[in-house]
C-alpha cells in the first residue's frame, strides 16, 4: 500500500522504492533488479521461422478458413437435426454437400493462388549473390583473353 492507502498502479516506482529496489525496467517490461536475481522472464522473443504470407495467398488462407469453419458448423446441424428427426435435416445435408464443395474449392484456391504467386515472385536473383559475382569474373576473363587474341591478330595483318 501506498502513503495514502491506495495501491500503487503497476509499473509506478513507489512501491519499488518502498522495498529499496532500482527504478529502473529493461526489455519487455522486466526490472533489472530481477534479472540479475536469476530468474528468467515469462517468454523469450524469437526471430520468426518462416517469412511471411504473401498479400494474396493470406487473403485466399483466411477466406478458406472463414467457408471450412462455416461447412463443418452447416455438417454439425445438419447431423443434429438427422438424430432429432426435423424436417429440416434434408435441406441441411444438401446444403452441406454444396458447402463442401465450396470449401474444397477454397482450399485449393490457396493452394493455386501460393503456386502462381511463388512463379510470378518467388525467386528473386541478388546482384551481389556469390555465383554472379563468380559468373561476371569469368566473363570479364572471357572478354580480355579476346581482346588480347585480336590485339595480337591485328598487329600481324598491319604489319603484313
Amino acid at each position: 500500500m501506498g502513503r495514502d492507502g491506495v495501491r500503487p498502479r503497476a509499473g509506478t516506482g513507489e512501491f519499488r522504492a518502498a522495498a529499496g529496489e532500482p527504478d529502473t525496467w529493461g526489455e519487455c517490461g522486466e526490472s533489472d533488479a530481477v534479472m540479475d536475481t536469476g530468474r528468467r522472464p515469462l517468454w523469450r522473443e524469437e526471430p520468426a521461422g518462416r517469412r511471411r504470407m504473401a498479400e494474396p495467398v493470406r487473403t485466399a488462407a483466411v477466406r478458406a478458413v472463414i467457408i471450412v469453419a462455416l461447412t463443418l458448423i452447416q455438417a454439425m446441424v445438419a447431423f443434429l437435426c438427422t438424430l432429432a428427426g426435423s424436417w429440416m435435416a434434408f435441406p441441411a445435408v444438401l446444403s452441406t454437400v454444396a458447402s463442401t464443395v465450396v470449401a474444397t474449392w477454397g482450399v485449393l484456391d490457396v493452394w493455386v493462388t501460393r503456386q502462381v504467386w511463388v512463379q510470378r515472385n518467388g525467386v528473386q536473383s541478388q546482384p551481389s549473390s556469390t555465383a554472379r559475382e563468380l559468373r561476371r569474373e569469368r566473363r570479364q576473363a572471357r572478354r580480355q583473353q579476346r581482346r588480347e587474341e585480336r590485339g595480337t591478330s591485328g598487329a600481324d595483318r598491319a604489319a603484313a
